[in-house]
């Protein structure tokens, strides 16, 4: 991950760019919650393309269903 001040973090989410290389997902925590574990059994077929989806972003399993569950709620 590339290392940048402050300022130029800003500048470039003020410019739009994306921040997701900056960002590490699942490492994020909203202020006085405390997790939950949750456990959901997926068909093997699921599981096979999640972990591939994982690797090609070079995250965890738990943070890419992290990550898409809360983008998805966000919309609801």
């Amino acid at each position: 991950m590339e290392k940048i001040s402050a300022e130029e973090l800003e500048r470039r989410f003020d410019e739009g760019e994306d921040m997701m290389p900056y960002v590490v997902p699942g490492s994020g925590r909203r202020i006085n919650e405390v997790p939950q574990r949750v456990n959901i059994d997926f068909p093997r077929w699921v599981v096979n393309r999640l972990d591939r989806e994982a690797q090609r972003l070079g995250i965890s399993r738990q943070a890419l269903v992290k990550v898409w569950i809360a983008e998805r709620l966000e919309k609801v």
